[in-house]
């Protein structure tokens, strides 16, 4: 089977798209989503993303990481499908629905309210989620964030100097997260300005993390480190994250579209 599909991006991280809105998809499973994320046998991408109906809200996205496992939500993939749909849309995820608008510098994404009691991250045993008292070296007291996804936010004086790659694993399948954990380590550079590097569950090192900064701008505005609204600077760019008063995050920043081309399904069987 032939099916058409558009490469996009949000600020490096990308994805594969698959619209099934107007006409059924064939069945994706971990193997096939895995497969096309490949990025020298596959399409290529750090996650993919399916649109189908919703009896819910405009229509419904599903996310997979580049392992093939399936996720609740992933911020740079809403812009993107933000701009893809090319109007406001509130959109049905597995974490809850969000809403997506075009602005002048790019999509705006009303991401809801972040959940912080430890059975929501979720964590394996109760413990204080703002300044939780574990550590891996070096890396200790992270602040656990649910925005749809689980994560870790790590506080250290240069983010730039951690290697993440090295730890990130560690971390991110340690049984203390039964969900494994995006792992996040951020340094506050002003009261309205954050750096941040990602550990992307299922992914690894990410040039952008739209969850992530959503979690890390959240984390620093609960320890009193900076305004309600930031920039957070990623690898790949900068996104806006402001946290009102109603409790909502508002993450704005651009997304982008690659190209768009045709796989045929048959290309990607069953290994036996």
């Amino acid at each position: 089977m032939r099916i058409g599909f558009t490469k996009m991006h949000g600020l490096g991280n990308d994805f594969v798209v698959l619209d099934g809105r107007d006409a059924p998809l064939p069945v994706i499973d971990m193997r096939l989503a895995s497969a096309l994320a490949d990025r020298r046998t596959g399409i290529g991408c750090d996650q993919l993303i399916l649109l189908e109906t919703s009896n819910v809200a405009d229509f419904r996205m599903r996310i997979f990481n580049a392992d093939g496992s399936e996720v609740g939500a992933c911020g740079n993939a809403t812009r993107a499908v933000g701009l893809l749909h090319g109007a406001p849309a509130r959109i049905e995820t597995g974490g809850g629905i969000v809403a997506a608008s075009p602005v002048e510098n790019g999509i705006s994404v009303d991401m809801g309210e972040p959940r912080f009691a430890w059975e929501e991250i979720p964590l394996a045993y109760a413990m204080d989620t703002l300044s939780m008292p574990v550590g891996w070296d070096g890396l200790d007291a992270p602040v656990a964030v649910n925005v749809g996804n689980p994560h870790a936010v790590f506080f250290v004086a240069d983010c730039d100097a951690v290697d993440l790659a090295a730890i990130g694993p560690e971390i991110e399948h340690d049984p203390l997260f039964p969900e494994r954990v995006n792992v996040n380590v951020a340094t506050v550079d002003a009261r309205d300005a954050i750096r941040l590097h990602v550990w992307e569950r299922g992914v690894g090192l990410t040039r952008a993390c739209g969850t992530g900064a959503c979690a890390t701008a959240v984390a620093a505005m609960r320890r009193s480190l900076c305004d309600r609204e930031a920039t957070v600077t990623l690898p790949g760019g900068t996104l806006r994250i402001a946290w009102g008063n109603d409790d909502r995050i508002l993450m704005t920043g651009p997304a982008s579209e690659s190209f768009r081309g045709i796989f045929d399904t048959d290309d990607y069987p069953p290994t036996a």
